[in-house]
């Protein structure tokens, strides 16, 4: 017998956002995550909704610092440049799921200096359904775009990204660029 295909990643657009985000009402997962905190470099803990709350946030969830794929996508996240994500008024912020000490040191090996935050308990990879292994589980009001990993491989494309947050994509090849005149 052979075996069954894989199974698509689950990767969702969002309908757009509501005007002033006044009165929204978060589904159950969302609201219960919102609540969360997650720490800075610097040890101080705020709650996971105030990374998105008042500004539009592009929130990437990496394994682990250790990975090796997760750490080729975070360099590739630092060289988006911090003008791009100005002009558009989108931050762009990492969430790991280790100790705070970890964030610096991994920041330095990668090169990436936006926004970093650690979920050290894994309450928000646990409400959100983030699993260890396959498959997966999201929902989200207020969020326009969502893709949970099915293998450590499986990484968005960050121009993808980008360009679903409005913001101006990046030339990530390292060969020189040919201009004709």
């Amino acid at each position: 017998m052979a075996a069954a295909p894989p199974a698509p990643a689950v990767t969702r657009q969002v309908g757009s956002a509501r005007p002033g985000g006044q009165g929204r009402q978060l589904p159950g997962e969302l609201r219960e995550a919102s609540r969360c905190p997650v720490v800075d470099a610097d040890g101080r803990s705020v709650p996971f909704e105030a990374l998105y709350g008042e500004q539009k946030a592009i929130v990437v969830f990496v394994r682990n610092f250790l990975c090796y794929t997760c750490k080729e996508y975070v360099e590739d996240l630092a060289k988006v440049p911090k003008a791009f994500l100005q002009e558009a008024n989108v931050r762009l912020i990492v969430i790991g799921q280790s100790s705070y000490h970890h964030i610096k040191p991994f920041c330095s090996l990668t090169g990436y200096t936006h926004e970093m935050y650690v979920d050290p308990q894994r309450e928000i990879y646990k409400i959100l359904g983030m699993k260890r292994g396959e498959g997966n589980n999201v929902s989200g009001n207020e969020v326009h775009f969502s893709h949970l990993d099915k293998n450590r491989l499986d990484h968005v494309p960050i121009n993808t990204v980008l360009q679903l947050a409005g913001v101006k994509t990046v030339n990530f090849t390292h060969k020189p660029q040919i201009i004709d005149i």
